[in-house]
C-alpha cells in the first residue's frame, strides 16, 4: 500500500523474447524499465504474450546464405547463444530482487502458470491507511501457455475483492495484457464514435482464446470502473461495457509491429473532489481522447 503521485504500469510485452538468442532476457527487461527507474518513479508490471515466448528461428538462416557468423549479442566474455527463452518466474524474480521501486508481485503459487496476479492499494493522502483505489493486475497468458484468464484467476479476484472491499465502496481498476472477448462486442466498426473515445482504430481486436468468467464477475461489481489492456498496437480507444469502461493503452515502445505514432495512456486520480480520468499523451506532447471513468 502506498500514496502515489506518479506511477507507471507496464502492460506486458516489455520485451520480445522471440528475437532474443541469449540465456537471460531479463537483461533486456532491465533496459526497458530503466527510464522509469532512473527517474525514481515506482512501477508495476504484468506479462504479455511475448515476454517469455520461445525463440523464433529466422527462416533465412537455413537458406543458401546460412546462419550468420555472429547471431548473439556480445554481452560479456564467455556468453554463448541460448534459445531456450526466459520464464515468467525468472523475469519477475529478477525485477523484484533488483528494483526497490518495483511493486510487482509473482502472485499466488496456486494460480500457476499465471504469474503476475496481485492487487495494490493506493492510499488516501487526507486519511492515512484508508484505501482510495484498488489496482488489480492479472496475467492474461500467451507466450508459453494459452492466452486466457483462467477460472482460478477469476475465482481469486472474486475472493480477494470481496475480502478487502466487501461493500464495493472503494473504486477498482483492472490491468492485464490481452483483451477479453468482451472487447470485440464493444469495438467500433470503422470510425470511433460516441460513446467510445479514442483516435486510432486500425485493426481488429485480438482477443483471448476463451472467456472463463472474469468478465461476468467484473460486470456485476459496481466498484470496477475500467479494464486496461495492451496487445493491439493499432487501437487506443475506450468503450463502455455495462457500467465499466474497456480501454486500450497506446503503443508506447519502439519494439513490436506497426509504425503508428507512439503515445501512452495517462490515468489521473484526484481525491478531492474524487475523480478518475484518462487520456492519451503522445510522444510529441499533444493530448487527446479524455474520458471520465468515475
Amino acid at each position: 500500500a502506498t500514496y502515489l503521485t506518479d506511477f507507471v504500469v507496464y502492460l506486458g510485452d516489455v520485451v520480445t523474447a522471440n528475437n532474443i538468442p541469449i540465456a537471460n532476457a531479463s537483461l533486456y527487461w532491465d533496459q526497458a524499465i530503466s527510464p522509469t527507474r532512473s527517474r525514481g518513479i515506482p512501477w508495476a508490471s504484468v506479462f504479455g504474450n511475448h515476454d517469455d515466448a520461445p525463440f523464433e528461428w529466422p527462416m533465412e538462416w537455413f537458406a543458401a546464405s546460412g546462419i550468420p557468423q555472429l547471431v548473439c549479442p556480445v554481452l560479456n566474455s564467455g556468453e554463448e547463444c541460448s534459445f531456450r527463452g526466459t520464464s515468467r518466474l525468472e523475469l519477475m524474480k529478477n525485477e523484484m530482487d533488483n528494483n526497490v521501486l518495483s511493486l510487482s508481485k509473482s502472485g499466488p503459487q496456486d494460480l500457476w502458470p499465471g504469474i503476475s496476479n496481485y492487487v495494490l492499494q493506493v492510499l488516501s493522502k487526507e486519511k492515512p491507511h484508508t484505501p482510495l483505489v484498488y489496482l488489480y493486475f492479472l496475467d492474461s497468458g500467451g507466450g508459453t501457455y494459452p492466452e486466457v484468464i483462467s477460472t482460478a484467476q477469476a475465482d481469486w479476484f472474486k475472493r480477494i475483492s470481496e475480502e478487502i472491499n466487501p461493500d464495493s465502496r472503494v473504486p477498482e481498476l483492472i490491468f492485464w495484457h490481452i483483451p477479453s472477448k468482451a472487447y470485440k462486442k464493444v469495438a467500433p466498426k470503422f470510425r470511433i464514435h460516441k460513446p467510445c473515445v479514442g483516435s486510432i482504430n486500425k485493426e481488429k481486436v485480438a482477443a483471448q482464446e476463451a472467456e472463463m468468467g472474469i468478465m461476468k464477475i467484473l460486470v456485476k461489481r459496481p466498484s470496477v470502473k475500467a479494464v486496461f489492456v495492451g496487445h493491439n498496437h493499432g487501437l487506443d480507444w475506450c468503450c463502455p461495457y455495462g457500467q465499466l469502461w474497456l480501454c486500450f493503452a497506446r503503443h508506447t515502445g519502439y519494439g513490436g509491429y506497426g509504425n503508428w505514432a507512439r503515445g501512452s495512456r495517462i490515468l489521473e486520480i484526484n481525491e478531492r473532489p474524487f475523480s478518475i480520468s484518462s487520456w492519451i499523451r503522445m510522444e510529441d506532447g499533444s493530448v487527446h481522447s479524455e474520458v471520465i471513468l468515475s
